[in-house]
């Protein structure tokens, strides 16, 4: 089985408080962009996983795709051993949730391959184990999300025929990183109102907490906004814990070599 886990990219994302856990709570849109990797997923003699283009740090043995393999194998013992191959495009770190998503996209593949019988809302609560973005990736689907990122709510928003430029500056931030130098506090805004809004009234109200502890350590995140708007786009903003910084356009926007040295993506919304 051959599948494509695309990214997401958040609109707005508010850092609230800190919780007991460790964790953060937090008000975003999570809304899913076109940009995506490959996975293939075949039964196989013994388990195996592999990738192909963006180099994946750490153990092989450690990544997403393989933890969604056994933490479904611990309840359906009949699922026989796989092979993952997995063609990382989506870089890593830069606030996409490219990871979560070749999870989530991994338990649907097993899910359906192996005729498991898993409705949406239990292939979350598996996901949900894994991280706390991968739930997302289930219904794949524009949501509100707020406690850890793990909680949803419909979202009346749509971009459909819209336009989106995605730069990626080519920096790895780390969550650890980007959460450390945050200090949580409520939003200042309410998200599902201010999403309900013409999105050209979007700029000054829908913010990314992360931009403001980030962007003096790393400025060219602003310079990538900025050129964003000079070309037209009529909200732009950084995603997730960055650095990728996004632009949404009415139309196809001529970027021509605004970022010829970055890793660009575009593409229409639906």
């Amino acid at each position: 089985m051959l599948t494509f886990p695309n990214a997401k990219i958040n609109i707005g994302l508010y850092i609230t408080e800190k919780r007991a856990d460790g964790f953060h709570n937090l008000s975003s849109c999570f809304y899913p962009v076109g940009w995506s990797d490959a996975l293939e997923i075949l039964p196989a003699e013994t388990l195996s996983f592999e990738s192909t283009g963006i180099d994946i740090p750490g153990d092989a043995s450690q990544n997403l795709c393989l933890k969604a393999y056994h933490l479904l194998k611990k309840d359906f013992p009949e699922i026989p051993p796989v092979r993952i191959h997995l063609h990382k495009v989506v870089p890593i770190g830069a606030g996409l949730g490219g990871g979560s998503a070749d999870c989530a996209f991994t338990i649907k593949s097993l899910n359906s391959l192996f005729n498991l019988g898993l409705d949406d809302k239990a292939m979350q609560a598996y996901a949900s184990q894994l991280g706390s973005d991968c739930a997302f990736f289930i219904e794949n689907k524009p949501k509100y999300c707020f406690g850890k990122g793990d909680q949803f709510d419909e979202i009346a928003v749509s971009l459909k025929g819209k336009y989106i430029v995605l730069v990626n500056p080519n920096i790895h931030i780390s969550t650890a990183e980007a959460y450390g130098s945050i200090k949580p506090k409520p939003a200042n805004v309410d998200l599902q109102i201010a999403l309900s809004q013409p999105l050209d009234t979007w700029k000054d109200a829908i913010l990314n907490d992360f931009e403001t502890s980030l962007t003096p350590k790393y400025p060219v995140l602003q310079e990538i906004k900025d050129t964003l708007y000079s070309l037209g786009a009529e909200y732009a903003c950084m995603t997730g814990s960055g650095s990728t910084v996004f632009g949404i356009f009415e139309n196809t926007p001529a970027i021509k070599q605004a970022f010829k040295e970055y890793m660009v993506w575009q593409g229409p919304l639906e």
